[in-house]
């Protein structure tokens, strides 16, 4: 069961930590609100998630407020996700079929909080969405986080594997796909399914290389 509010009004964002929630409720239920990216937080973005030349305006960007499960057991509150309007139910509705089937996250930080960095975000094993940089393995080329239509999640248990090539370093640990632990996405289950279903493709699918970690939409 979840709800979702969405609320188009700004409000204040920075310095929202991911906290447990009571435990005091025995059945928690998912919960979500959408907003626009206030003033205030355009200003921490310009010059680092987002930069003049990206290919959509901080306009047309959403953040998602939502509880989701952690690995101790326990809901935790404040989780924040930016996304695209055009996917933000679709992926609030993901969300909230991964907090049913009990699926833990890490944690759940804008990218500010990481200064943009990528590798920052990954080693954190951060789940995050937009950010606007090129494709990894691939200067020049907008990667499709750079539209809010990609997600990471739970980077350090979902590695993104190239050859050698592991990133974030820490993911070598969870390289054997079938050695199934908490936090890790795997073929056919809850979080493929739920994204699949609305229209995202996961990169653990892929041929050429390994993207555990990605969600993206298949129309850009």
């Amino acid at each position: 069961m979840f709800t979702a509010a969405v609320l188009m009004a700004a409000g204040p964002v920075a310095g929202a930590t991911d906290a447990p929630a009571s435990p005091s409720d025995p059945d928690p239920a998912f919960h979500a609100t959408v907003t626009t990216v206030p003033e205030d937080y355009r200003d921490l973005m310009i010059g680092v998630s987002w930069k003049p030349g990206c290919p959509v305006p901080i306009d047309d960007l959403r953040i998602i407020e939502m509880n989701h499960w952690g690995f101790d057991g326990t809901v935790h509150e404040g989780g924040r996700l930016m996304v695209h309007r055009e996917v933000v139910d679709e992926v609030v509705a993901a969300f909230g079929d991964m907090f049913a089937a009990g699926f833990p996250i890490r944690r759940m930080e804008l990218i500010e909080e990481y200064d943009g960095s990528d590798d920052a975000s990954m080693a954190a094993d951060n789940t995050s969405a937009f950010n606007c940089r090129p494709i990894t393995g691939s200067p020049g080329r907008f990667s499709i986080h750079s539209y809010g239509k990609a997600i990471d999640i739970n980077t350090v248990e979902n590695p993104y594997v190239n050859g050698d090539t592991v990133l974030p370093p820490a993911g070598a640990e969870y390289l054997d796909r079938d050695d199934v632990r908490p936090g890790m996405i795997v073929k056919n289950d809850a979080v493929v399914k739920a994204f699949k279903k609305r229209g995202f493709e996961w990169g653990g699918n892929w041929h050429s290389l390994k993207d555990y970690q990605h969600m993206e939409a298949k129309q850009v």
